[in-house]
């Protein structure tokens, strides 16, 4: 062997070592690169969704919206929980949450690991998993989520069922029976520094890879604020060799806890969950701004899922409904969650989309903002009025956006040079597609009620 070939195998030795040692070094880099765009279950069909309806709004999003870059289909939870056909979400396990019973019982193989139930996704049956309805959601040119409880199934405790991956360590061995989701029965949390503890959830990432998933929303992780668990999803998403998006839910996660959520989570919410008021939408605008400056690719902070289209179908929260909001209301929720660069994730039922639906969904300049602008900050907040700002790439421009906080309709007005802008400026309305012209000075614009505008500022002065 000559100089030349030893050189070239120590290279190619390190390299092997280097990627068995970080898996997904190179994958996780271009894991959530932008705010994460999709559908969620939850909203809609809360406990309750079957495998034809995941597959509905698949094809809807493949069909109407895939091309704006949205991607995601998430199953949100329960999915092994045995919801009886046209059941509710409270129907009938919400009456047991605090019963410490182990009924409903739930999918769950022989190492403690929750599975599909097959009366609700068919092609799970034979413990297929959620590998055929991945496949499914891969062949639209899409990708796959799920959603999780944090911890361990007390009936897998209870059947002291072994942790795959370990000599002899069984679930009862690494769970904290202490602690407990307050609004679930179903888990208990994890006791890090146990052995095997990692081990399980190495398992039930491996799991998860097998069967094709790109997203994991593991819910009751904030509230106590759970470091140690979120720092072993963090690790069993690292070693399972597939790059996954790790979106922890819901909130208010501490914002004391900043630097560790960025480090270990691509997402995480600023809040509990967010449903279709105008009371909510101005407590999201405060809990942003707690969190302004901290997000950036690969972390995002979380508001939560888009409110808008058909809700509540089977549960969670009030009758089935079209959203809430007013138009104006809409244009207001859709413009702060892309301005501030949340993910985006549509809650309704996408297949029952009016044409005004679509329309907030689809158009590109406005998600150019949302996936590509940077460094969104408030400008300034009164009682009546908002205003946030953020930069676009490769140029001097600004993203703007104008909120009507008041009960009445209002013209609110910029100076440029409160954004270090000079000369004249050329303004685009982003949601109308139509530059409105050049102004010098300010730029003034009338709102409606609860309504927003969302522009672009150039400067055309040489």
């Amino acid at each position: 062997m000559n100089k030349k070939h030893a050189v070239a195998r120590c290279l190619l030795i390190f390299i092997v070592v280097f990627n068995f040692c970080n898996p997904l070094s190179a994958q996780d880099k271009n894991t959530a690169l932008t705010p994460p765009m999709g559908w969620n279950s939850y909203n809609c069909f809360g406990s309750a969704v079957h495998e034809d309806e995941v597959k509905a709004n698949a094809d809807y999003v493949a069909k109407n919206l895939k091309q704006y870059g949205w991607q995601y289909i998430v199953v949100d939870f329960l999915w092994s929980y045995d919801n009886p056909p046209g059941s509710n979400i409270g129907n009938p396990f919400q009456k047991n949450l605090q019963d410490g019973s182990y009924i409903p019982w739930l999918t769950m193989d022989k190492w403690g690991r929750l599975m599909p139930q097959p009366t609700k996704f068919p092609s799970a049956f034979g413990g297929n998993g959620f590998k055929p309805l991945a496949d499914y959601v891969h062949s639209l040119g899409l990708k796959f989520g799920i959603h999780v409880m944090r911890g361990i199934p007390r009936q897998a405790v209870w059947a002291k069922s072994p942790v795959l991956g370990t000599n002899g360590i069984t679930a009862d061995m690494v769970a904290d029976t202490s602690s407990k989701c307050e609004w679930m029965n179903h888990m208990y949390g994890l006791n890090m520094t146990k052995p095997g503890a990692q081990e399980y959830l190495n398992s039930i990432l491996n799991l998860y890879a097998g069967w094709g998933v790109d997203f994991i929303k593991v819910d009751d992780l904030s509230r106590p604020y759970s470091s140690a668990e979120i720092e072993g999803y963090k690790k069993a998403i690292d070693q399972c060799g597939r790059p996954i998006v790790f979106s922890t839910s819901p909130g208010a996660t501490p914002v004391s806890q900043a630097d560790h959520i960025t480090k270990n989570a691509s997402m995480w919410r600023m809040a509990d969950d967010f449903w279709d008021s105008w009371k909510e939408i101005l407590q999201m605008f405060n809990y942003a701004k707690q969190w302004e400056g901290v997000g950036g690719p690969g972390h995002w902070p979380d508001c939560d899922m888009i409110q808008i289209g058909k809700l509540s179908k089977r549960g969670p929260v009030g009758e089935e409904r079209y959203s809430r909001f007013t138009k104006d209301e809409e244009y207001t929720h859709m413009t702060f969650w892309c301005i501030y660069r949340s993910p985006l994730m549509l809650g309704g039922n996408l297949p029952e989309n009016r044409e005004q639906e679509l329309n907030l969904f689809s158009n590109n300049e406005v998600l150019a903002v949302n996936q590509q602008g940077t460094d969104p900050r408030q400008l300034y907040k009164t009682d009546k009025t908002m205003v946030w700002y953020s930069h676009v790439p490769n140029s001097k421009d600004l993203y703007l956006a104008l909120f009507n906080l008041d009960n009445e309709e209002q013209t609110i007005s910029v100076d440029f040079a409160t954004l270090g802008l000079k000369g004249k400026i050329a303004v685009r309305n982003l949601w109308r597609k139509q530059d409105a012209g050049a102004f010098k000075g300010k730029y003034q614009i009338k709102i409606n009620t609860h309504g927003a505008a969302l522009l672009r500022l150039s400067n055309q002065s040489k």
